[in-house]
């Protein structure tokens, strides 16, 4: 498989290791101030780039149907217009706020806790989010994704935000402190007890992994994904 990197910082090298490991060939690595590259060359991108210029490297593949894998956080503004441009071209894409099988599974804890405390209102949630410190976005694409799940799944709250708390609203705190590659903390306090959550990344292997094995899987494929329909989970 022919694979086209969009965003060559940290975790663009991570894949390109792992993927040379599983047998594939990078052909295209592009870093964040290349405008002109030919991104027929790929079977498929993946792209780690920036908030600025995700979309625009995600509509370059859509335009010439190449299947892409996006775990860019920070740009979900235009992800309708994505998901339009894919089915315009009969595309492929799959984004992901996470690509690590284990924060995968978290997702879907979070949203069982979150059901069976639906009826018990004298739990407050809240949740904590650590990066480290090169991280553009905050809060972290992961922890909307939590706070989503919350929201989908609890009757009590409707809504999410950075460093406040409010009534029906899910606080998260964005952390930065240097060399973290990731923790998320999902915590319900009431007066007497506190259940807590948690997944800690030690490194950026898993999110690297997962990113290929998605690239693998999406590979033939028309339509909009999402890591779930990769991993067969939810």
């Amino acid at each position: 498989m022919k694979i086209a990197l969009l965003g060559y910082g940290r975790m663009g090298q991570t894949i390109e290791k792992i993927a040379i490991n599983r047998g594939h060939d990078v052909v295209l690595t592009i870093d964040k101030d290349d405008k002109d590259y030919d991104i027929t060359k790929a079977d498929v991108a993946i792209d780690f780039s920036i908030p600025s210029v995700a979309f625009d490297n995600i509509s370059n593949c859509l335009k010439n149907n190449v299947p892409v894998v996006s775990g860019t956080t920070g740009w979900l503004k235009d992800y309708n217009n994505a998901i339009e441009l894919c089915k315009e071209n009969d595309g492929a894409f799959i984004y992901a706020s996470n690509f690590s099988l284990g924060v995968n599974i978290f997702f879907e804890l979070n949203k069982t806790l979150a059901k069976m405390m639906s009826n018990l209102k004298q739990y407050n949630v809240s949740m904590e989010e650590i990066h480290h410190t090169k991280k553009l976005d905050a809060p972290s694409g992961t922890a909307i994704t939590l706070a989503e799940g919350v929201i989908e799944n609890n009757q009590n709250y409707d809504s999410w935000k950075l460093n406040q708390k409010g009534e029906n609203t899910v606080p998260i705190v964005a952390k930065r402190i240097e060399d973290v590659p990731g923790t998320h903390t999902v915590t319900y306090d009431s007066e007497v007890d506190t259940i807590s959550i948690e997944h800690i990344a030690h490194n950026r292997q898993g999110f690297a992994l997962g990113a290929v094995v998605a690239a693998e899987w999406l590979v033939g494929k028309t339509g909009v994904f999402s890591m779930n329909d990769v991993l067969n989970i939810g």
